[in-house]
């Protein structure tokens, strides 16, 4: 098979390299016309570097395209493929998308076919070869931007999986409580801005996505070796910005169905304070009640109380010993009954209503109580231990040793 002739003969190549100097400069003039965002870094020295990089680029490309034979003049060569990758990479390392470095490509393109055709024709180049000339100069900067493109990529991977690291490692460095100045740091490598304060929510793992969409980007989240639970696959737990005051209750509202338990809003270096709230509710079993998420700011006294539950029982049979003496039915109508009348400061028409009952049955019983009880119901101490004792719902029972 006959190898393919050049494009043009090698007198109409020396006059195109002959321009190369002055086309590399016209298109550097006007790229900065066109993309401003590249003024700046074309202007001084590095504009003078960048115009010596497009010229050897074409003569590159001259050299392929005079070489004819089994050269694909549309493909560069590896170092070129390699420069404009990198380009691509810097691009992303800057902060800039690829869309200004595109423009730059096509205005290059055009410029460097216009004055170069002219120089080939003034040499003598024919129609059937200037169209293939053509053909090559648009093949290889397609090249040139397709290696971009995928340098610009991959640095926007690398870079987003690096930055989600330290993302990780700042919430798991939030949530086991490090040092300040070691947190700061890694808030600073992560290239996050730190809010005022964070709040801790806690939901199953697969509720996450569905709850970050309306979330403050900002918001952290540790899915993996969070502290202090064992099963980890099943619990997320999410570090939301400012959501106090007016917020709280719009991130509550997204949350709704969702499962979660909240915990209060802490200075976002102090945000263990808060996941330690929502795990400890989460563990005492504390439920919403309302299908909405768990409001830790909303059951304080309960947590209170339930913070020693070993305690809270043992107060609870110290206080209601004077109950032992009646069944069980009258003792569980007996204690609803203390329980509403402490609540609602001994106000017999409130205590019918909370109860269903008529106010004498509210009467009748309290006579009861006062008969077990004699003056300690007059007694501060009294009031404020059975206040306590059943100010919140009674947890259920353990099961008794060999209860199935």
């Amino acid at each position: 098979m006959t190898p393919d002739p050049a494009p043009f003969p090698e007198a109409v190549a020396e006059a195109m390299r002959t321009e190369l100097p002055r086309v590399a400069e016209r298109a550097v003039e006007e790229i900065i016309v066109a993309v401003p965002g590249y003024a700046d870094a074309f202007l001084g020295p590095m504009g003078r570097k960048i115009s010596t990089a497009v010229e050897l680029t074409l003569r590159g490309f001259l050299q392929l395209a005079a070489a004819g034979g089994n050269a694909d003049a549309g493909t560069p060569g590896g170092s070129v493929v390699e420069a404009a990758y990198a380009l691509g990479r810097g691009e992303a390392r800057s902060g800039r998308s690829m869309d200004a470095l595109l423009a730059a490509y096509r205005v290059g393109a055009r410029v460097s076919w216009r004055d170069m055709s002219a120089a080939a024709v003034t040499a003598g180049l024919g129609p059937e070869a200037l169209a293939r000339f053509a053909e090559l100069v648009f093949a290889y900067i397609d090249q040139l931007s397709a290696a971009s493109v995928a340098g610009h990529a991959d640095e926007l991977a690398s870079s987003g999986r690096a930055r989600q690291r330290m993302l990780e490692r700042l919430a798991h460095g939030l949530l086991t409580g490090g040092p300040h100045t070691e947190l700061v740091a890694l808030a600073q490598r992560a290239e996050w801005t730190a809010p005022r304060t964070l709040t801790a929510v806690l939901l199953p793992d697969g509720r996450t996505r569905g709850a970050m969409v309306s979330l403050d980007p900002r918001t952290l989240v540790a899915a993996e070796d969070v502290p202090d639970v064992d099963r980890t696959g099943d619990l997320a737990v999410l570090l939301v910005p400012d959501a106090e005051g007016a917020a709280r209750g719009a991130l509550l509202r997204g949350l709704g169905g969702r499962e979660a338990v909240v915990g209060p809003a802490r200075p976002w270096w102090n945000v263990q304070a808060s996941y330690r709230r929502a795990l400890r509710a989460l563990r005492l079993g504390m439920t919403p009640g309302d299908g909405g998420p768990l409001d830790t700011d909303a059951r304080l006294a309960e947590l209170v109380v339930r913070a020693d539950e070993d305690a809270l029982a043992d107060l609870r049979a110290r206080v209601l010993a004077p109950l032992e003496s009646v069944g069980d039915t009258a003792r569980e109508k007996l204690t609803e009954t203390l329980r509403s009348w402490l609540l609602h400061h001994g106000r017999r028409e409130q205590v019918a209503a909370a109860l269903f009952v008529h106010p004498q049955t509210v009467r009748y019983r309290m006579t009861q109580l006062r008969e077990l009880y004699g003056p300690r119901l007059e007694d501060p101490q009294t009031v404020r231990d059975l206040t306590v004792a059943l100010g919140v719902a009674l947890p259920a029972a353990p099961p008794t040793p060999g209860e199935q």
